[in-house]
């Protein structure tokens, strides 16, 4: 005899053939859509449309952070990277260090924004190279506020040409603080010699934003061309760049 005990509501068979259908045809309930759902597209579709010439900047910063965050809506980082830096030139420009100072902002981010701000100095070197610098003065110019204007510590690098005046090489040769960076005159006719320059165009930044040049800068240049003329090196010119200015000794008649 079977000693199972029975449901107090008869067989539980039937209870249950009775309430499964209805659990298994139920409608799944939805979850609520994001509060910014398509606003990654539509901000693509925008700037396919239009370019980018109409949009601010943070929203430039969107598209950029888009592949560096990908489901995090990004315009908050976005807009206090614009808040801490001032401007989209100011954000890819800036340190690494300084960049993490931003809440958010990962090494994901500030590998977004560097790969962004070589990009940019590429596509300006590149209406430099194999060119005759001297008739390509502006592209040159924009090749140097690429490199320096944003910097926020003193940076002096050497252009060196060949007897074209074609750029044979683009080179760092030092760093310094934010008012002043070390410069040696022998190490750099030391390199012109070594890459076979026949001249050179010296230039550094000022990040105070005032290009004009200090008692310090012209000394500096008339020993780079003391020590150069023997050599038969020539020095076309030492331009000082700022973030909005830039300066040229030659222009104000200091070489």
């Amino acid at each position: 005899m079977s000693t199972a005990k029975k449901s107090p509501f008869g067989d539980d068979r039937g209870l249950r053939e009775a309430v499964l259908p209805l659990v298994d045809t139920a409608p799944a309930m939805k979850k609520p859509a994001p509060k910014n759902a398509g606003h990654r597209q539509r901000l693509r579709e925008r700037f396919l449309a239009g370019g980018g010439d109409s949009m601010p900047d943070y929203e430039l910063l969107e598209l950029i952070l888009f592949g560096a965050v990908p489901r995090k809506d990004t315009k908050g980082i976005a807009k206090a990277l614009i808040a801490k830096f001032g401007d989209f030139e100011g954000v890819i420009s800036a340190e690494p260090a300084r960049l993490r100072e931003v809440p958010d902002v990962k090494d994901s981010i500030i590998s977004q924004l560097k790969v962004i701000e070589t990009a940019a100095q590429r596509l300006a070197r590149s209406q430099v190279k194999d060119k005759t610098v001297l008739s390509s003065w502006s592209a040159l110019m924009g090749y140097c506020k690429s490199k320096m204007a944003r910097l926020e510590r003193e940076e002096f690098r050497i252009l060196f040409l060949d007897k074209k005046n074609v750029l044979i090489a683009d080179e760092a040769q030092g760093r310094g603080t934010v008012d002043h960076v070390p410069v040696f005159p022998r190490e750099i006719m030391k390199r012109a010699l070594e890459l076979n320059a026949s001249a050179i165009i010296l230039a550094h930044n000022h990040p105070s934003g005032d290009p004009t040049p200090s008692r310090a800068d012209i000394e500096m240049t008339k020993q780079i061309v003391a020590v150069a003329k023997p050599l038969g090196v020539t020095v076309h010119d030492h331009v000082i760049i700022a973030r909005d200015m830039d300066a040229s000794f030659k222009a104000l008649g200091l070489l």
